[in-house]
């Protein structure tokens, strides 16, 4: 059932560390079921200024003092401790007109991903305050002088200005990459479901888990917010096109060149294959992902499924089997189990997709569902924000104008014909540009073809099939490690997207200097940088080895005799180390060589201590390559040296990266690779 009539609350801005009631009583919002005011929403009175001051200078530095693992660590416990109140968030969301399903995707949804970066962040970045991007560039012919570029987090705070309909999700799939970046935010939600946004924060801050200032919140109009920020800021924004162009050609953001985000409109094309006619696994498939993303959330998601293009020999079939599945969805208030889609999010959204769906008519007509007419199981009919499911027909698509112009942000989508896979390709390219379009086939040629045709003009793309029907996240799920955005009408953004997300409130610099003052930037080893000899570094725990700690191997000689042992050993007769003949015709070697395994082999066995220590183990190499042949009666030795250490917040040993070089009598590198191993903290243990 629905939460019970309650006294409308005045919401509160959280802005320069405290919460601020704005100066007037504010705009009644209303819930969407029922029509009654949830909530008074004003933010006149507030230092707009001032919060971009505060997260500045209070928050900025807290953040940045961080290391990366800190910040994800932080993240985690945030996520966990908020899945721990998700029922008070869901008995919130009601009010918004979603079901327990749809909250699920904003609320747990939104929680997870807090928890897919936090892991993302233990997982993928180092226990660093600043990251390396791509490889050493050396500038001299003497390696003297090189170029290394980094990512540092801006110093200035990230504005996310988001969207009515995902109250939760909206902010912390925003705010997660941000703060794991180590930049403070501002947060202005969409005013119409603020009021859970609102209570989401408010349980936030009082877990003392963030910083002083690294998430603040405003309630209502961002009045003069974006006249003071500078190039260290950034700005995101999801809604509509027209709102966002307006936001973008702000003087200061113009002015100073403020990185700006944007998640607009998505005419979002769905695509049935030749192949897949009534009958089949994807035709099935097919139907069942149009009328979902018809309904969950009413259709009010921006990856939702507008325009569906399928074969004409199927439309009919498609239009009929829409029809009686989208006449199975129980209409009503979101809190009766039996209610499978709920209303709009407001009264001003219905009226606002009646419009679209008048101009829509101009080049379609409705096949199923009246927007007037609406019938529910619950509620009341005209005080709640209810529409039926509408289903439209455009017999001639590449005639039309409106179905590839007009976004009816509801239950509305359009099917349209087409003849050969080019036209499909060329329809979903009408849309200028989506979030996400798919594809539903079981064709790999199709597959191709779509995809490929269709990547350009989209973010994401699906292809649906029968092997991915159970696994499959399907057409609408933004997924953490995707990116999330589109060019074009899309906004041309990309949000998430693993640690792309990360980056994005980064700076990326080149910096260039001797290896060893760069090593000091950097935090990681570079060739020509001080080593420093003495104890086997593999005796050394990580309270004792630094980086630089390096090893020089005594020598091995390589025989005819080694390498046939480990030919037959391991099963490995590759003819260019069994047959003189044969690897002498190889452009690549003058007679027979050893395994490049065998070579990695020969040095774990030059630089390893046998004894126990703190070196836990080997988890694997990185960029390994073999540079040199080695045949019979070279000789190898190995330069080892600790390159990184990741010390492991939570456990008692961390990761560290060691440079391995081998060579071979004569000086040239034959080998080259990182080594990780697991190091203990302390040795003894515990010591």
């Amino acid at each position: 059932m629905n939460a019970p009539t309650r006294t409308p609350r005045r919401l509160e801005s959280y802005v320069s560390g405290r919460w601020t009631l704005g100066k007037k009583d504010g705009q009644p919002l209303l819930d969407a079921a029922t029509g009654e005011t949830v909530a008074l929403i004003d933010s006149s009175g507030v230092d707009f200024a001032g919060a971009l001051a505060y997260g500045r200078d209070v928050a900025g530095p807290k953040l940045r003092a961080m290391s990366f693992h800190d910040r994800a660590g932080m993240l985690k416990a945030l996520g966990l401790k908020l899945m721990e109140m998700k029922e008070e968030f869901y008995a919130e969301s009601l009010h918004t007109g979603a079901t327990r399903a749809d909250g699920w995707i904003d609320i747990e949804g939104g929680i997870g991903t807090m928890l897919t970066f936090a892991s993302k962040g233990r997982r993928e970045l180092p226990n660093t305050r600043v990251l390396t991007d791509g490889e050493v560039e050396v500038l001299s012919k003497d390696g003297s002088f090189v170029a290394q570029h980094i990512l540092s987090p801006l110093q200035g705070v990230a504005v996310h200005i988001n969207a009515f309909n995902f109250p939760v999700w909206g902010m912390l799939e925003k705010i997660a990459p941000t703060l794991l970046a180590g930049v403070p935010c501002i947060v202005k939600p969409a005013s119409q479901t603020a009021y859970l946004t609102e209570l989401v924060t408010r349980r936030i801050i009082e877990t003392g888990i963030l910083p002083e200032g690294a998430l603040q919140l405003i309630s209502g109009s961002v009045g003069d917010l974006l006249d003071h920020v500078t190039g260290q800021d950034a700005v995101t924004f999801t809604g509509s096109a027209w709102t966002g162009r307006k936001l973008k050609s702000h003087p200061a953001i113009v002015e100073n060149s403020v990185r700006f985000t944007m998640e607009a409109d998505s005419l979002n094309a769905t695509i049935l294959g030749t192949d897949a006619g009534p009958g089949t696994p994807e035709f099935d498939l097919f139907v069942k992902e149009v009328a979902r993303e018809m309904t969950t959330k009413a259709g009010q998601k921006c990856t939702a499924i507008r325009r569906v293009i399928a074969p004409r020999a199927h439309v009919d079939a498609l239009v009929e089997a829409l029809r009686d599945r989208l006449a199975k969805t129980a209409l009503g208030l979101p809190g009766e189990e039996a209610t499978r889609m709920g209303p709009l999010a407001s009264l001003d959204q219905r009226d606002e997709v009646r419009a679209r769906i008048k101009e829509l008519q101009a080049d379609a007509e409705i096949v199923a569902g009246n927007p007037d007419d609406v019938r529910v199981a619950s509620g009341d009919a005209e005080r709640g924000a209810f529409l039926n499911p509408v289903l439209m027909y455009c017999d001639k698509p590449f005639a039309a104008q409106s179905v590839h112009d007009v976004e009816a942000f509801g239950p509305v989508s359009t099917v349209m014909p087409y003849d050969t896979l080019d036209e499909a390709v060329e329809l979903a390219r009408r849309g200028k540009g989506s979030l996400v379009s798919s594809v539903f086939t079981n064709d790999p040629a199709v597959a191709r073809d779509v995809t490929l045709g269709v990547a350009p003009f989209h973010g994401r793309v699906l292809i649906g099939n029968r092997e991915t029907a159970k696994s499959s996240t399907g057409h609408g799920s933004p997924l953490a490690g995707l990116i999330h955005g589109g060019p074009g009408r899309a906004g041309g953004g990309e949000e998430m997207g693993g640690l792309r997300g990360v980056k994005h409130y980064m700076q990326r610099t080149a910096v260039q200097g001797s290896p060893q003052l760069l090593s000091a930037v950097t935090g990681r080893w570079i060739e020509g940088a001080e080593a420093f000899h003495g104890v086997h570094p593999f005796r050394k725990s990580l309270a004792e080895l630094k980086i630089g700690d390096q090893l020089v191997t005594a020598s091995r000689t390589v025989t005819q005799e080694d390498v046939e042992h480990f030919a037959h050993f391991t099963g490995d007769t590759f003819y260019a180390h069994m047959d003189s003949e044969a690897a002498k015709a190889n452009p690549f070697f003058d007679d027979r060589v050893a395994h490049g395994y065998l070579i990695a082999s020969f040095a774990a066995g030059l630089f390893v201590d046998p004894a126990p220590g703190p070196v836990l183990a080997n988890y694997g190499v990185d960029n390994l390559r073999f540079l040199t042949p080695v045949y019979f009666g070279d000789t190898l030795q190995v330069r080892l040296t600790c390159k990184e250490i990741n010390p492991r917040a939570s456990a008692e040993h961390g990761e560290v990266r060691w440079d391995c070089q081998v060579t071979n009598q004569n000086g040239q590198v034959v080998a080259q690779y990182d080594v990780l191993t697991m190091v203990a903290k302390t040795w003894p243990a515990n010591a």
